[in-house]
């Protein structure tokens, strides 16, 4: 049987960055997880029951972010004891953080690609996932200065 990867990323430039992954998925029993957006739900297509969404929201938005967020905490955790995955593999923001960490909590390994987006500055799941990531990717090499225990393997692009 085929080991179990999730797959996670917040929509838009980081679910891209995800998605350029798309040959992996051949390879593994996989599952995706992503934020529901109108562009996002053309996903159910390709991915019909191997695909569930979170709450989108982002740190901008203070009032409804702390609901979306411990909302999207209970869905990964809904998610994770459904799939049960070996290997959790992000290209990060806020929503797949609570993933990670469950994750961790139960075993899993946890693998993290900060975003190409980032070219001098950490992001803010970046700062916190890269002390329990079991292996964490950056796509440029200057990264290296401010996450030094991470793997340089370019872009996924």
């Amino acid at each position: 049987m085929k080991e179990r990867v999730l797959f996670i990323a917040s929509a838009g430039g980081h679910l891209s960055e995800l998605l350029a992954l798309r040959p992996m998925f051949q390879t593994y029993n996989t599952f995706l997880m992503t934020e529901k957006t109108k562009s996002s739900v053309a996903l159910l297509n390709e991915f019909q029951d191997r695909i569930a969404f979170l709450f989108y929201g982002t740190m901008s938005h203070p009032f409804s972010y702390p609901f979306k967020l411990l909302g999207n905490c209970f869905i990964s955790l809904f998610q994770f004891l459904k799939f049960r995955p070996k290997v959790v593999i992000t290209t990060g923001v806020q929503s797949a953080a609570p993933m990670c960490c469950i994750a961790k909590l139960f075993g899993s390994k946890v693998i993290y690609i900060e975003t190409f987006a980032n070219i001098e500055t950490k992001t803010a799941s970046g700062s916190v996932i890269y002390y329990f990531a079991d292996f964490f990717l950056v796509q440029w090499e200057n990264m290296l200065k401010l996450y030094p225990k991470a793997t340089f393997g370019g872009w996924i692009y």
